[in-house]
């Protein structure tokens, strides 16, 4: 016996998606279903709908179809001033990356401030449910960094740039492989020659620090140079003039280096300073390697290591964009969510400040 139609329902001059399902007699959800994914919905019920949808001349709203086509193009990015003492920031070339990687794909950036983390990751949340960002992008993740956990635990989606030290395999990450940029720089100057090279890095605690400073001792290792070495690594707040006083303890020492790998290019360019305040020429009598490859690196013909910043922006956009689209089908549970993780090689940029041989008589 065929189904009788229910009783019209009582509508204003435009009948809203709401008219639509009393009268059909099904969901609110079973109606945008129709409109929007018409695969999901039985034949028979999808056709009662469509036939209420005309009986009442229901309109979908396009104005409000239209804000939430502009709410699923955006992704909200934290962004935080740079850092005192600093000459150049790799957020800055990072951020233009991520704008790029999003604007080929119709996407765009949210930009929005937070004084710490927890707040960032509250801001997120209300941002995902007012509907102002599919998706966020997480810079600067240090190894015991509660933000992984904490959007994990809002169900809002996330890429991080960097990772935790623990639990990894729980969330989608892209970082640069740090230890091999210091250990890349080691290689380069033991092939011209160098036994005593330097590391002038940040205070441990920090995971990109500590991970750069772990790529130079190892490879220091590696070479047989522990006993020439152990005593030059320094370490300090990353600005220029910390660089030059920890450079100045560098060349007081019995033996100073011959070479000096650093963990930034602010700290090089310290180094750089107190080299040429000594009297040494850089290139000649000392070696020095930064790491980032600014611009300043390259507008002093300094060497230093380069991260794909570009390769990590569109990484982190294609990855996000792939979860933010998958959000609407049944999600895994925490403990077998799959994680998307890469890690990308840096490469060594050769210049004059170590590309030639080590001096012979120091």
């Amino acid at each position: 016996m065929a189904e009788q139609e229910r009783p019209d329902v009582a509508t204003a001059v435009q009948p809203t998606l709401v008219d639509v399902a009393v009268a059909a007699g099904v969901s609110r959800q079973t109606v945008s279903n129709v409109l929007h994914a018409p695969g999901r919905v039985r034949a028979e019920t999808r056709e009662r709908v469509e036939h209420f949808i005309a009986k009442l001349g229901y309109q979908p709203n396009r104005v409000a179809q239209d804000l939430r086509a502009n709410a699923s193009r955006m992704i909200g990015y934290r962004i935080r001033p740079l850092a005192p003492g600093a000459l150049a920031s790799i957020h800055d070339r990072f951020l233009h990356a991520l704008a790029e990687a999003g604007r080929a794909a119709d996407h765009h950036l949210l930009l929005f401030t937070a004084d710490d983390g927890r707040a960032e990751a509250e801001a997120a949340a209300r941002l995902r449910r007012s509907g102002g960002a599919a998706g966020f992008v997480l810079y600067d993740v240090t190894a015991d960094d509660a933000r992984p956990d904490a959007l994990l635990g809002l169900g809002v989606p996330f890429v991080a740039f960097g990772r935790t030290a623990q639990g990894t395999d729980r969330y989608a990450w892209v970082d640069v492989d740090n230890p091999a940029g210091t250990a890349a720089a080691v290689d380069h100057l033991v092939h011209r020659g160098h036994r005593r090279i330097g590391y002038v890095g940040w205070p441990a605690g920090d995971t990109v620090g500590d991970r750069r400073a772990q790529g130079w001792q190892a490879a220091i290792e590696r070479h047989g140079l522990t006993a020439e070495c152990r005593s030059l690594d320094v370490r300090g707040e990353d600005s220029v003039t910390a660089g030059t006083q920890m450079a100045y303890a560098l060349l007081a020492r019995p033996e100073p280096p011959t070479a000096v790998v650093t963990a930034t290019d602010t700290l090089a360019v310290g180094v750089l300073r107190a080299a040429q305040q000594w009297g040494l020429e850089v290139g000649r009598d000392i070696a020095v390697v930064g790491f980032d490859d600014t611009p300043t690196a390259a507008a002093l013909d300094l060497s230093s290591v380069r991260q794909p910043i570009e390769l990590v922006g569109r990484h982190v956009m294609s990855t996000l964009l792939d979860a933010t689209s998958a959000v609407a089908r049944p999600r895994p549970s925490a403990s077998t969510a799959p994680s998307t993780e890469r890690l990308l090689a840096p490469r060594l940029i050769i210049r004059s400040s170590s590309a030639s041989p080590a001096p012979a008589h120091r």
